[in-house]
């Protein structure tokens, strides 16, 4: 058994949120990633689509959902004493607002405004300085591209949550599964084990 899972938050956690391509359209940005995309504006224009990504977080986590599984899931890791991080390239208000939402808890929260964020390994490693491990002793947990190549870089094992979809990015997950009911299993198997 890992000593702590680190989640992934939009997509992971909760069902999918943000429309990321209406985002980027709203911003002008193309295809680029919409952190970095802003961190190379200007002042000015920073602020602009800082602001058009904002509405559309905090409309995002107002109207969250948990996947299916997630409260399940989490009360067993609670019960193993395993610890939990949430790390995300979201704001910290946008996770206090989905957190506080539906009554989660994790040991830390990353958000962008802690540290360089996925798919840097910088999140990772500082949840686990938080939470006083190794990361040898961490499982990073996600959907999304950025949450497996954060995971490698940073040395832990990943845990891919595909939702049923073929994976488009080559960086190979440590573990594939479809969704937390298979997580919660795959688990199990490893305490047993």
């Amino acid at each position: 058994m890992p000593r702590a899972l680190l989640f992934d938050m939009d997509g992971t956690i909760t069902e999918p949120m943000l429309d990321f391509p209406a985002i980027k359209a709203e911003m002008g940005i193309g295809d680029s990633p919409i952190l970095e995309a802003l961190a190379a504006m200007d002042v000015d224009r920073r602020s602009k689509c800082e602001a058009i990504l904002m509405r559309h977080e905090l409309a995002a986590a107002h109207a969250s959902t948990l996947n299916s599984g997630c409260g399940y899931l989490l009360g067993w890791v609670g019960q193993q004493r395993v610890s939990t991080a949430l790390i995300t390239r979201n704001s910290a208000l946008n996770v206090r607002i989905v957190v506080a939402k539906h009554g989660l808890r994790f040991d830390t929260v990353v958000s962008r405004e802690d540290a360089v964020p996925k798919p840097s390994p910088r999140p990772i490693h500082l949840a686990c300085e938080r939470l006083g491990i190794s990361a040898g002793d961490a499982w990073m947990i996600g959907d999304g591209r950025y949450d497996i190549e954060a995971g490698v870089a940073a040395g832990v094992r990943t845990v891919w949550i595909s939702h049923g979809k073929e994976r488009l990015f080559p960086t190979e997950p440590w573990r594939s599964v479809s969704d937390l009911i298979e997580l919660r299993l795959l688990l199990s198997k490893q305490c047993l084990g």
